[in-house]
């Protein structure tokens, strides 16, 4: 079984990987050739265990991926077995893999459904998890500016210096949110808000979303006149978003949509449904964060850390 440190993978994940990764876990999924469980938690007066498992049968591998959030921190894990014996094979660190898979999911969506010619984005949050939206954006479309937007002024003007030499595209912050959403063809929601960031009435016809904030059902980044707007509406795991989609919450409540409008993304990869009809169409991708695209991304680092000779071997 190899141990491999968030040292190990951070020198080992590429976001090119990843998004190759969940690309294939996804296109898996929908056709029936893997399984995702959704997460569950439990808790102590202090602190949460969340814990989520996959497998994927053509690829040989099932794991799990569990963690724990306090008011001291996050800790991430992810083990692999063999999908054949049952015996590990890995275990490994997963908070930034977990950062990358997350934006790697949005990439993908975007491949799928956002505007060949996109080139605006808008982006709220200022976070780990908005650094790994931009860079799956710049992969998979020729983008010429981002605006971003966070609620410390520091912290959106840190977040655009550092984030334009890695991404190498102009990244500007703006004061208000409003200017994080209008004339944008990609806007990205990568907050840790309870309460809608986005107003569907800043976005402009044609507007990709990635929403990826919130997995709890009372939590949501984003306003029900934009889930209204979305003439389509996907997600990674329709099951998973039953349990957490707090985004769609209002819009269900009032019958503005239903659960026969969301589609999942691996349907859109393999053809089974449009992620966009028409140019001037407003689209979302509402990420859960599902254990399949963990498991993917895994699986991908176990075989590079074995071809370099990286991690530490533990007896099992």
């Amino acid at each position: 079984m190899l141990l491999l440190t968030e040292s190990d993978v951070r020198h080992l994940l590429t976001m090119a990987m990843a998004l190759e990764a969940v690309e294939e876990a996804l296109r898996k999924m929908a056709l029936e050739e893997a399984h995702n469980i959704p997460r569950a938690r439990s808790q102590t007066d202090h602190a949460m265990l969340h814990v989520m498992s996959a497998s994927a049968k053509t690829l040989g591998i099932m794991g799990y991926k569990a963690y724990t959030t306090s008011r001291k921190g996050t800790h991430f894990h992810i083990c692999l077995f063999d999908g054949r014996t049952g015996s590990p094979t890995a275990l490994i660190q997963a908070d930034y893999l977990g950062q990358v898979r997350t934006g790697a999911a949005s990439g993908v969506a975007t491949q799928y459904m956002a505007r060949p010619d996109a080139q605006e984005v808008g982006l709220f949050g200022s976070g780990k998890q908005a650094r790994t939206q931009i860079e799956a954006i710049c992969k998979v479309r020729n983008v010429r500016r981002v605006q971003v937007y966070s609620t410390h002024e520091d912290n959106r003007r840190r977040f655009a210096e550092e984030m334009s030499e890695v991404c190498r595209v102009d990244i500007e912050p703006v004061p208000r949110p409003e200017l994080a959403a209008e004339d944008k063809d990609i806007v990205i929601t990568a907050t840790s808000s309870r309460e809608p960031v986005l107003n569907g009435h800043w976005i402009s016809e044609g507007t990709h979303l990635n929403v990826i904030g919130s997995n709890f059902l009372g939590k949501a980044e984003v306003d029900a006149v934009t889930v209204r707007r979305c003439e389509s509406i996907v997600v990674d795991s329709k099951e998973q978003a039953r349990l957490e989609a707090g985004d769609f919450a209002q819009a269900l409540e009032d019958g503005s949509i239903h659960w026969a409008d969301v589609h999942e993304l691996g349907q859109v990869i393999v053809g089974r449904y449009t992620g966009r009809a028409h140019s001037q169409d407003v689209t979302m991708f509402k990420s859960l964060g599902i254990a399949l695209e963990d498991i993917a991304v895994a699986a991908r680092i176990h075989a590079k850390a074995q071809a370099a000779g990286l991690g530490r071997v533990l007896e099992w």
